[in-house]
């Protein structure tokens, strides 16, 4: 199954009509999948990325299967003054409310310590972690105001294990989950919930040139294949619906069991 197909085939009623949502780094992959299916559930989705084709062709798609999309451009490693204008641009763009906001964006070099280059470890701080932290105080407060809401940053299964390479993307998703389990205390008796999601080996657009490497990674795991994008965005659509209205501040391993396991390869 395509992340096409998750609007596709949904045919029973809409959970989420009347509700907004901000998914980062949603013109392809996890985010493109998450948008469409928000979309397919009643929510109006705001789209963003760096990529205004790829963007809008995610709102086309929303569109033409009956939901409702809108892009922004915005590069997440960029001043904190432009995530803050981002932030109210989106807020304008939904209506005037963000009533859930998915912070996917991440950067991932995966390389041994020493070959991380400055820049790459710099913008992993600023986008996987600078990035959702900016978001959530510029809309947490609205949606605490309003008394609800709901806040969900995608991690990885990485940030529980030691792997060989990739320390500091493993770090700033550990840094993830660790911001999830604050803020679920600093805004959960607000009304406001907030919670992560882990994925395992995802298979996207951006890593089919290393589908052997994942399937080699995921054959022994309980799953025996890849994640996929629909998958995580299956996840996503629990954390934020109110199915999931008693979860608080913790991290769903939405992994294939790689991460319980510990058998890769």
């Amino acid at each position: 199954m395509t992340s096409h197909d998750t609007t596709q085939t949904i045919s029973r009623p809409a959970r989420l009509t009347s509700r907004t949502a901000l998914v980062t780094g949603s013109t392809s992959g996890i985010g493109a999948a998450t948008a469409r299916l928000l979309a397919a559930e009643g929510v109006h989705v705001l789209v963003s990325g760096r990529d205004a084709a790829r963007g809008q062709a995610v709102v086309d798609d929303i569109v033409q299967a009956g939901g409702r999309a809108d892009f922004v451009a915005v590069d997440l490693g960029g001043s904190y003054a432009e995530l803050r204008a981002f932030a109210a641009e989106a807020t304008d763009v939904l209506g005037g409310r963000v009533d859930v906001l998915v912070n996917n964006a991440g950067i991932y070099p995966a390389t041994p310590t020493a070959d991380l280059a400055d820049a790459d470890l710099d913008a992993m701080l600023a986008v996987n972690v600078r990035a959702p932290h900016v978001l959530v105080a510029a809309l947490g407060p609205a949606m605490a105001e309003r008394g609800t809401g709901a806040i969900v940053t995608i991690g990885s299964w990485m940030a529980q294990t030691g792997m060989p390479f990739g320390a500091m993307y493993s770090a700033t998703k550990a840094a993830d989950e660790q911001l999830t389990r604050s803020w679920a205390a600093e805004f959960g008796s607000l009304g406001v919930r907030v919670n992560a999601l882990a994925p395992g080996a995802t298979l996207t657009p951006g890593n089919e040139w290393s589908r052997d490497v994942l399937d080699a990674m995921t054959a022994g795991t309980p799953a025996g294949t890849v994640v996929s994008p629909d998958d995580i965005a299956r996840g996503v659509l629990f954390l934020v619906s109110d199915d999931a209205r008693m979860v608080h501040g913790t991290t769903l391993y939405v992994d294939g069991g790689i991460s319980a396991t510990h058998q890769v390869g």
